[in-house]
């Protein structure tokens, strides 16, 4: 593409050079001469002269800045309003956001240009990923959103947005992004050409607005956006990305300084025909995990998934070594195995969950048709090549530092509980005094999200009211008398002496004084 474009570039020079050779003339306008060139036989043609847009608009493609490029390719009206003047003032108020934003959609902001420029799609909708994720890959919303595109399940799979335990479509950098906007041409269809109609049905679905729609003709009112009766997030989801429009358009009156973004492919898709842990897929690119995890964000693992897609966008700059060197790694060389003795006692999902692995990749592995096995076979294993936090995005490192940032943030007894059957997000937040919100964000879920027997939760409680096998714990604030030692208060209460230190950040080196307070969670129906 890049290819063409210069080429392009080069034959419309030459004619314009054809075109504009300066003409030789004695009669020539002196001043013009003058100003333009050193040779007095020759004099410049005033037609020849271009504006910066149209010599920006005929540039090589990796001279123009891609924003640039976006604002010629807006097509959605422009409005005043006062609501996209509000979140206007926002953006203009915060310009290290649209600054950390920038570098975000470096990665990703030429892929989506080009696909909406093949669909003759408003540039606009470039835009859109900083509305729903600031762009970043591994956003999750208490909707159960997922992605840059915020793309819910149930609208990921009637998308074909594939799903399972290796791997999510709805962060797939090319997948999601094709998937949106066919989404969004569909509802654009829908609403006969009205973008900001397609736009808040993306944001709230198409049945919300269309039911707005009939609700304002029954009572005579118009059915454009501004005059609809929509959610509240709605109300502002299609003003704030005006808003973002008239931000990118005309920068410097808002006081904002746009980091340049490149107008050149960022990665390139290469095809590696089986799965491989990303490990070495990042050795053999000679690029950082982060690095590889952020254009690959829909690999939830540490390889790719078995069953495919087989194929890992890859920097431009370092495709063609990476192409070269995987082709010389045999698939049988591109994930590490272990061969397992199933002994007495295990079943598939003992095995799995001890080499976390889906049951499903064992049966697939192992070509076995139900959950049966006997004690004695073998199984194939895959197994990660490096330790879990080499993985850096991974589902579970992710999830991981989650659980880091709040323990340093949150407040009062932190609880490992496990899930039981019958428990709900509802019910367990309720048994401990917190909100389902707060219990589904500490564990990187949403409230919606379904949990199973077994699932480990984390919890973080003040008032502590927590049932036990035979009664019920509460806070207690513990007043340290003369002779106190840990070991007297945790006999004294029937706790631990090391829960005992980390309820009250203590460490065992340091000595009780008479009249310290001390926080105690103790089960008031023991003994």
């Amino acid at each position: 593409m890049k290819l063409f474009r210069t080429s392009i570039f080069f034959l419309v020079s030459i004619f314009l050079i054809s075109a504009c050779i300066p003409t030789k003339s004695p009669h020539a306008d002196q001043s013009l001469t003058n100003a333009n060139t050193q040779n007095p036989d020759y004099t410049l043609d005033p037609d020849c002269f271009v504006t910066q847009e149209e010599h920006e608009a005929s540039a090589p493609l990796d001279e123009v800045n891609l924003w640039e490029r976006i604002r010629r390719g807006y097509k959605i009206p422009s409005t005043d309003n006062r609501r996209i003047e509000m979140e206007l003032k926002w953006y203009a108020r915060h310009p290290s956001y649209m600054k950390r934003v920038s570098m975000r959609a470096e990665r990703y902001m030429f892929h989506i240009v080009e696909e909406l420029e093949k669909r003759n799609m408003p540039l606009e909708i470039a835009l859109l990923p900083i509305v729903e994720s600031a762009f970043d890959p591994f956003a999750y919303s208490h909707g159960r959103a997922s992605g840059m595109w915020q793309i819910i399940p149930g609208t990921g799979k009637m998308l074909g947005l594939k799903q399972n335990w290796w791997y999510d479509g709805r962060r797939d950098v090319v997948a999601s992004t094709n998937a949106a906007l066919n989404y969004l041409e569909s509802l654009n269809k829908r609403f006969k050409g009205d973008w900001l109609l397609a736009l808040a049905s993306y944001n709230s679905g198409a049945g919300n607005v269309s039911k707005a729609i009939r609700k304002n003709k029954k009572r005579g009112k118009p059915t454009d956006f501004w005059h609809l009766d929509l959610p509240k997030e709605t109300l502002a989801y299609v003003p704030r990305l005006l808003a973002l429009s008239q931000l990118i358009a005309k920068p410097a009156e808002h006081s904002v300084t746009l980091t340049p973004i490149f107008n050149r492919p960022y990665f390139t898709s290469v095809a590696v025909g089986s799965q491989i842990d990303l490990a070495q897929a990042a050795s053999l690119a000679d690029i950082d995990m982060d690095v590889l995890y952020h254009l690959n964000p829909a690999f939830n693992r540490w390889a790719t998934d078995p069953q495919g897609p087989h194929n890992l966008l890859i920097p431009v700059e370092k495709a063609e070594a990476f192409t070269r060197k995987i082709a010389t790694i045999p698939q049988n060389d591109r994930v590490t195995w272990n061969r397992y003795t199933i002994k007495n006692g295990d079943s598939l999902s003992t095995i799995a969950q001890k080499y976390k692995v889906s049951v499903a990749s064992l049966q697939s592995i192992n070509q076995l048709r139900g959950n049966s096995i006997r004690a004695g076979k073998t199984l194939m294993v895959p197994v990660a090549a490096k330790s879990g936090k080499h993985y850096s995005y991974s589902a579970e490192e992710r999830v991981a530092k989650r659980y880091a940032s709040t323990s340093k943030r949150e407040k009062g007894q932190q609880i490992d509980y496990t899930v039981k059957p019958g428990d709900s997000l509802w019910t367990i937040s309720r048994r401990y005094n917190v909100t389902t919100g707060k219990l589904a964000k500490w564990n990187s879920m949403a409230p919606r999200d379904p949990i199973k027997p077994g699932q480990k939760l984390k919890i973080w409680t003040k008032t502590a009211v927590a049932p036990s096998k035979n009664g019920v714990i509460r806070k207690l604030s513990y007043r340290v008398r003369n002779g106190d030692s840990l070991a007297r208060i945790a006999q004294k209460f029937s706790l631990n002496i090391n829960d005992i230190l980390k309820w009250n950040q203590l460490k065992r080196s340091k000595y009780l004084q008479p009249g310290q307070r001390l926080t105690l969670f103790v089960d008031v129906k023991a003994g």
